[in-house]
């Protein structure tokens, strides 16, 4: 039965607390969110991009709340309807009820959605080992660019839970490059993102700068330069970025979306620390 199967791959994951089995639960239903639009002929015109397709496919050590994509061709008449109902076909199929909110705005050129499901956690709360707290009802935020900027390389990927499945997805390099305009643009600390640069820079993962460079001018404050975005260019912004971040409040932010062995490290985080991290950006 589904729920065995998922209480299995719950047990497996041995959460040690309601945080963490929640994170859990939310992980194993977004593989089937990615099962159906799989199915659905979804990844034909579209990509799996950031935080969450880089632990789906890569195996980041840490948690992530929402499923982005990117259009392989800008099309802003792009709608969720036909793909997100087939996944929730799909998983109706499987005994997992979803409901569906499109949050789109034709006028936006990142369109929303959600996927609900009240069922799943409290089921496998029950049965498993960790069952102090309630289970939270769990939302699937979909995020696709419709008009994203030029440059991104793709490839193709594979799910093996719940079945096998081809995903199309960005290449690392293409990948990282989207995280560096996230780093460099963003107007508040996410310590998400600097977890994120740790693994990339860590790893040496080149950067595309030509997409960077497409990202920077088209958002940001940055927005309509041409700029000369190489190497050193990006490690003399991040070293200016990493001397006004507050790094308690950057911890306070991933904490919750990290396992319990990665949380140590966070002691670690400081402007010393990422600016060493920097002489990696290639």
């Amino acid at each position: 039965m589904l729920i065995d199967v998922l209480r299995n791959k719950l047990i497996e994951a041995a959460p040690v607390d309601e945080i963490e089995r929640d994170n859990v639960v939310q992980e194993l239903l977004q593989h089937f969110v990615l099962l159906g639009l799989s199915r659905s002929g979804f990844f034909e015109k579209a990509a799996f991009h950031g935080g969450t397709c880089l632990r789906v496919v890569n195996g980041i050590n840490r948690f992530f709340e929402d499923l982005d994509f990117m259009l392989k061709t800008p099309d802003d008449s792009f709608a969720w309807q036909e793909h997100l109902a087939a996944v929730v076909k799909d998983c109706a199929t499987e005994g997992i009820a979803m409901e569906i909110q499109d949050r789109a705005k034709a006028d936006t050129a990142v369109r929303k959605a959600f996927l609900k499901n009240d069922s799943v956690g409290k089921v496998l709360t029950l049965r498993s080992i960790v069952s102090k707290g309630p289970p939270r009802k769990h939302r699937i935020k979909l995020e696709i660019a419709t008009n994203p900027p030029a440059g991104s390389a793709f490839e193709t990927k594979y799910i093996t839970f719940p079945t096998i499945a081809p995903l199309t997805v960005q290449t690392l390099d293409s990948s990282f490059a989207l995280k560096m305009h996230a780093l460099l643009c963003r107007q508040y600390v996410k310590g998400r993102d600097w977890f994120d640069f740790i693994w990339y820079a860590s790893r040496k993962t080149p950067v595309n700068f030509p997409l960077l460079a497409n990202a920077l001018r088209q958002q940001g404050q940055w927005s309509g330069q041409d700029l000369p975005v190489d190497a050193t260019w990006v490690r003399a912004a991040l070293d200016a970025k990493i001397r006004e971040i507050d790094w308690e409040v950057a911890r306070q932010d991933v904490q919750r979306f990290l396992p319990h062995s990665e949380q140590e490290n966070l002691r670690f985080w400081s402007p010393e620390l990422f600016c060493q991290l920097v002489a990696n950006v290639q």
